[in-house]
C-alpha cells in the first residue's frame, strides 16, 4: 500500500512553485501583449532611439500601481518641467483577470481550505512577483531628444547649444510597495467574487453576505467596459479612425465607461486639457474639459452640448436592477430585501471609491528658454481629472439601495441553485 502525503504535501503537489511561476509570467505576457497592441494603435512604435519596448513596460508597470517619473533637461539657459500621473486600466483589468484565474485554478472543487493553505499559494506569487516588477522597474526607463520647433525659440536654442531632453524613469520603493498591493488585492477580490473557491471554516459565514455583492460588482464593471467595447468598434466601423480606437479599447476603455458610470449616477468631476493634450472619450466630453480653466464634469454640463448623455442614467438604472437582481438569485432565500438593499449600497459605494481613486488623470509639461515661453503655458501643455469623491460613493450608496432593494423582489420567488424548497403544509 502507498503511503499518502501528509495534507500541506498535497497541497504543495496542486500549487507548487511551477504552477506559481506560471501564473505570474502568463498575467505579466498578457498585460504586455495588451499594452503593446494598444501603444503600436497609438503610434508608439515611432517612437526614436527604440524606445517601444520600454514604453511597453513603463505601461505595465504603472498599470499595477508602479509609479512614473518624468524627468527633463535642456542646459543651464533653459528649464523643464514635466509630470504624468495616469493608470492604464484595460492593461490592469487584463492583468488582474489573468492573475486571479491563475490564484483560483488549483483550488477549484474544494470547499474549504484552511489559512495557512491559502496564505502559503499567495506567498508563492508574491515571492515570484516581486523580483519580476523590480527587473521591470529597472527596465522602464529611457531618455527622448525635444525639437523646439522651426520658430525664433528653435533659433535661440541652436545659438545657445539648448538641446531639451524628457525622459522617465520608475520609484523603485514605491513601485513594490504599490505593485505587491495590487497583487494582493487581485488575490483577495478573486476569492471574495469566486462562488467555488474555498474559505477557511471561519469566513464561511460570511461568504452569504459579501459574495454575491462582490460578483455583482465584478459583472457590472465588465458589462460596462463591454458594451464601451461594442459601442467604439460599431463606430470604428461606421466612421473610421479605427486604428485610434483600437488604441483606446486596449489601453483606456475601463477609464471612460467607469468614469461614464459615475457620470449617470450623478457624480461630479473637475477637470481642464490645456495644449495638445487629449483624453481618450468622446468629442463632447474633451470640447466640455476645454471650456474653462476649470470645468465641471456632470450630466448637467455635458446635456448642454449634447442631450442624449440623458441615456447614461437610464442605461444605469438596467444595468444596476440587472446585477442587483444576479447577486438576489446568488443568495440564500432568507436573505431579506432590505438585506439586499445595504449589502448592494455598500458594495457599490465602494465600487465607485475604487473608480474615483484610479480614474483620476493629471499631466504636464513645460520648456522655456532665456524666459521665452512659460512653464505649462504657450510651449507645454497640462490636463488633469479628479472626482467630488465624497459625494460620488453618497450617490453610489443612495443608488445600492435602491437597486439593490427593487432588483431584490422579482427574485423572491426562485428557487436558488442548491436549495431544496419545504414542502407545502
Amino acid at each position: 500500500m502507498i503511503p499518502q502525503p501528509p495534507f500541506d504535501q498535497a497541497v504543495v503537489a496542486r500549487h507548487g512553485w511551477a504552477q506559481a511561476v506560471a501564473t505570474v509570467l502568463v498575467a505579466l505576457g498578457a498585460m504586455g501583449v495588451v499594452a503593446a497592441l494598444g501603444l503600436w494603435a497609438a503610434g508608439a512604435s515611432d517612437l526614436p532611439d527604440h524606445a517601444f519596448p520600454r514604453v511597453v513596460v513603463a505601461t505595465v508597470v504603472t498599470a499595477v500601481g508602479g509609479t512614473i517619473k518624468l524627468s527633463g533637461s535642456a542646459g543651464g539657459l533653459a528649464d523643464t518641467d514635466a509630470g504624468l500621473t495616469v493608470i492604464p486600466l484595460s492593461v490592469t483589468l487584463t492583468g488582474a483577470l489573468v492573475l486571479g484565474a491563475g490564484f483560483l485554478r488549483p483550488l477549484r472543487h474544494r470547499a474549504v481550505a484552511s489559512g495557512r493553505e491559502l496564505a502559503g499559494w499567495a506567498a508563492r506569487l508574491a515571492v515570484l512577483w516581486l523580483p519580476v516588477l523590480l527587473a521591470l522597474t529597472y527596465a522602464a526607463r529611457q531618455t527622448f531628444k525635444l525639437s523646439l520647433g522651426d520658430d525664433t525659440l528653435s533659433d535661440l536654442g541652436d545659438l545657445f547649444g539648448v538641446s531639451p531632453e524628457v525622459g522617465f524613469t520608475t520609484d523603485v520603493p514605491q513601485t513594490l510597495l504599490f505593485g505587491l498591493l495590487w497583487m494582493a488585492g487581485v488575490l483577495v477580490l478573486a476569492l471574495l467574487v469566486s462562488a467555488r473557491a474555498p474559505l477557511p471554516g471561519r469566513l464561511l459565514p460570511f461568504q452569504e453576505s459579501v459574495r454575491p455583492a462582490a460578483h455583482a460588482m465584478v459583472v457590472l464593471l465588465l458589462a460596462y467596459v463591454a458594451l464601451g467595447t461594442l459601442v467604439a468598434l460599431v463606430v470604428a466601423v461606421t466612421r473610421g479612425h479605427a486604428r485610434e480606437t483600437l488604441a483606446v479599447i486596449l489601453l483606456g476603455m475601463p477609464n471612460l465607461v467607469w468614469l461614464t458610470l459615475t457620470i449617470g449616477l450623478g457624480a461630479t468631476w473637475n477637470g481642464r486639457v490645456e495644449g495638445p493634450f487629449g483624453l481618450p472619450m468622446p468629442h463632447v466630453l474633451d470640447e466640455v474639459l476645454r471650456s474653462k480653466d476649470t470645468a465641471t464634469l456632470d450630466l448637467q454640463t455635458l446635456a448642454e452640448h449634447d442631450g442624449r448623455v440623458w441615456w447614461l442614467v437610464v442605461v444605469d438604472a438596467v444595468l444596476l436592477l440587472a446585477v442587483a437582481f444576479l447577486m438576489a438569485t446568488r443568495s440564500p432565500t432568507r436573505v431579506r430585501a432590505w438585506q439586499h438593499a445595504v449589502h448592494m449600497a455598500v458594495a457599490l459605494a465602494l465600487t465607485v471609491l475604487m473608480i474615483c481613486l484610479m480614474g483620476r488623470i493629471s499631466a504636464h509639461y513645460g520648456l522655456s528658454v532665456l524666459g521665452i515661453g512659460d512653464l505649462g503655458g504657450g510651449l507645454g501643455g497640462k490636463l488633469f481629472l479628479e472626482p467630488e469623491l465624497w459625494t460620488a460613493v453618497g450617490l453610489g450608496a443612495l443608488w445600492g439601495l435602491v437597486t439593490g432593494f427593487l432588483g431584490a423582489l422579482p427574485a423572491r420567488p426562485l428557487r436558488r441553485k442548491g436549495e431544496i424548497k419545504p414542502a407545502d403544509a
